[in-house]
């Protein structure tokens, strides 16, 4: 029930005024039935905003860290997250993808919209990364359509680490239902995963306009971080006075 007090009462209205969304193609949303809505994820907010405008109520895997963080923005995190119905996932581990595939699967046994974002973390730099197969598995296994969907704007009105959102405009758009039928039963194939992944992770762009990178977020953040690192040890900062 707080899903409902948070969409219509609570966070809902506030989210509306603040980032005033415009929406295009609500209609491709099943009003029914299991479906997979796959995203971009460009900022914290992308959690809050999708579910805000849906009519009905959608379920996300959530990394697990949103879940058990400290300090008051933890604590109210993890509120927000729990009320909201969302579930934890454990990203660290050799079972890590195989636990979110279960999760994911549970949701859509129950003939519910299942939120996902293919590039498995946020986008550091605004850019559209390579997406994981666990997308296809879920939509091969379940047998049920893909939503692509694009948030527009979400990174500049809340870029990574920033805890007050920015005033800025906001585009959500929804494309038309992606059918995998033809691929029933070949979930096992790699190739096949491959090739039904790439096709969402296209609608998607075509839908936000972003720069592609062929190349896991995760890997990139890491290696950024890393060349960030590389470069303070060679140029450390002189102490000022």
């Amino acid at each position: 029930m707080f899903y409902y007090l948070l969409k219509y009462v609570l966070l809902g209205p506030l989210l509306r005024l603040v980032f005033r969304p415009r929406i295009e193609g609500l209609e491709h949303v099943p009003a029914d039935g299991a479906a997979i809505v796959a995203g971009n994820h460009l900022s914290f907010s992308d959690h809050f905003l999708m579910p805000a405008i849906l009519k009905r109520r959608i379920t996300f895997l959530a990394k697990k860290e949103y879940f058990t963080g400290g300090g008051v923005k933890g604590r109210l995190t993890a509120f927000f997250f729990r009320s909201a119905g969302q579930i934890p996932v454990d990203r660290t581990g050799k079972e890590a993808g195989q636990a979110a595939i279960r999760e994911g699967l549970g949701v859509l046994a129950k003939d519910e919209l299942l939120g996902i974002y293919p590039e498995g973390t946020r986008s550091h730099d605004g850019r559209l990364y390579k997406g994981k197969v666990g997308v296809a598995v879920m939509a091969l296994k379940a047998g049920v359509p893909v939503i692509p969907c694009a948030m527009i704007g979400t990174f500049e009105a809340q870029p990574p680490g920033k805890v007050i959102p920015n005033l800025h405009p906001v585009d959500i758009r929804f494309g038309e239902p992606l059918d995998f039928s033809r691929y029933a039963g070949m979930e096992n194939e790699k190739a096949i995963l491959r090739a039904v992944t790439d096709e969402i992770m296209y609608a998607i762009l075509s839908l936000s306009q972003q720069e592609y990178v062929d190349e896991y977020a995760a890997v990139a953040k890491a290696k950024d971080a890393e060349a960030r690192s590389e470069k303070e040890r060679r140029f450390p900062r002189m102490p000022l006075g």
